[in-house]
C-alpha cells in the first residue's frame, strides 16, 4: 500500500473478547447504510462507517457543485442513523434530516447537509469535521467518507436507451446510473485511482467484522472495491467479512437480479475478494441451492434470516441487530446453509 505503512490487529479474527464489543466497520451508502448502522448501534458501541462520496443529485450535487465540496448526503444519512432512540437523538436526527421548502435557493437542501458543509470550511478538515457532528448529535459511533476527494461513478450500460436495447453506452454520474433502465454492466470510478482516508483504510485493518451492504449494489455497495488503499485493506484485514444482501432488486439499477445475481457481479468487479457470510432474507431467497452455490465462490457460507419489517421492503433494525449479533457470536466459520 502506498502512504503510512498499516497497523494489523493481533487479535484473532472475527473474535470477541470477553465483556469487549467487537470492532465493526460498515460499509455503504445511503438508506442501505443507514439500515445496517441502526442496527449494529444497538450490538457495539466500537462502530465506523465508512461512506461513499460519489453523490451527483439533489442537495449534495448541488453542494457539491458550487462549493467543491464532497457530497454530504449520504454523510448525513449515516450520522442520523447513528443517533440515538432518546429525545435528543430522535431530534438531532430529524433535524438534520430536515429539508427546506421555500421558493427559493434553500429548497430541498437538508439542514445536516449545510451543516456539515459549514464545518468543513471552518475546520479544513473533512474527518474532524464529521467528528464534530457525530459530538453534537451524540451519535453511537463515527462516520468517515471513503474517499478524500469527489469522485464520478461510470457505468457500462446494456440498453441505456430503450429504442437501442442491444447498444452499450457509458452512463454518468451516481444518480443517473441508480434510475438507468439499462442492464449495468460494470461500474468504474473518475478518477481511477482515487486517495482513501487513511481513517478508514486504518479502521477496516483494526476491525474484527467488516459489514458490507445492503444498498445500493452499483452505485454504493460496489465503489468501496474501487478504491485501491481501500480494497486492499478488505482484502488483507484479518477480520471477517459480511456481505448483507437486499430485500429485492432496486428498480432500474438491478432490476431483476436474484440474490445470487447481486453476488456474481460483487465477484466481477473484485475478484480477489473473499466473503465469511452472506446475510440474506429468508423470505427473499427462494433459489437457496443457487444462492449457496454463488456464495461459494466467495468464500463465503449463507446465513438466512427473517430481518424485513413487517410493514414493507425495509430492513427492520432490531431484527437485522439480532442476524448481525448472532454472526459475530460465532467464534468459529458459519457453516453452510441447511
Amino acid at each position: 500500500m502506498t502512504g503510512r505503512r498499516l497497523r494489523r490487529s493481533s487479535r484473532q479474527a472475527g473474535g470477541r473478547r470477553a465483556g469487549v464489543p467487537p470492532k465493526v466497520v460498515a460499509l455503504g451508502g445511503g438508506h442501505g447504510l443507514s439500515a445496517s448502522l441502526a442496527a449494529l448501534r444497538r450490538i457495539t458501541g466500537d462502530l465506523t462507517a465508512v461512506v461513499t462520496v460519489a453523490d451527483d443529485g439533489g442537495s449534495s450535487g448541488r453542494l457539491r457543485s458550487e462549493m467543491g465540496v464532497l457530497p454530504p448526503g449520504d454523510l448525513r444519512k449515516a450520522l442520523a442513523a447513528l443517533c440515538g432512540d432518546d429525545e435528543w437523538g430522535r431530534t438531532w436526527a430529524q433535524v438534520i434530516q430536515h429539508r427546506f421548502v421555500s421558493g427559493g435557493d434553500l429548497h430541498g437542501h437538508a439542514v445536516g447537509n449545510l451543516l456539515i458543509v459549514a464545518l468543513w470550511e471552518q475546520l479544513n478538515d473533512e474527518v474532524a469535521a464529521l467528528e464534530w457532528v457525530g459530538r453534537l448529535l451524540g451519535a453511537h459511533g463515527r462516520v468517515l467518507p471513503m474517499s478524500a476527494v469527489p469522485l464520478d461513478l461510470h457505468a457500462i450500460v446494456r440498453g441505456h436507451d430503450p429504442d437501442r436495447p442491444d447498444e452499450i453506452s457509458t452512463v454518468r454520474g451516481q444518480a443517473t446510473v441508480a434510475l438507468t433502465p439499462g442492464e449495468v454492466q460494470e461500474v468504474q470510478l473518475v478518477p481511477a485511482d482515487p486517495p482513501a482516508v487513511p481513517e478508514a483504510v486504518q479502521a477496516v485493518m483494526d476491525a474484527d467484522w467488516v459489514v458490507l451492504g445492503p444498498g445500493s449494489w452499483f452505485s454504493s455497495v460496489i465503489p468501496h472495491l474501487l478504491v485501491p488503499e481501500l480494497a486492499e485493506a478488505l482484502m488483507t484485514t484479518r477480520a471477517r467479512r459480511v456481505l448483507t444482501l437486499n430485500l429485492a432488486p432496486q428498480p432500474g439499477e438491478t432490476e431483476g437480479f436474484s440474490p445470487q445475481r447481486h453476488l456474481e457481479v460483487l465477484g466481477r468487479h473484485a475478484p480477489k475478494l473473499t466473503i465469511d457470510v452472506v446475510l440474506a432474507d429468508e423470505a427473499a431467497a427462494p433459489d437457496r441451492e443457487s444462492l449457496t452455490e454463488a456464495a461459494e465462490r466467495l468464500g463465503a457460507a449463507v446465513e438466512l434470516a427473517a430481518v424485513a419489517a413487517p410493514d414493507g421492503p425495509r430492513h427492520d433494525p432490531e431484527l437485522l441487530a439480532a442476524a448481525y449479533d448472532r454472526i459475530f457470536r460465532m467464534r468459529g466459520r458459519i457453516g453452510p446453509w441447511r
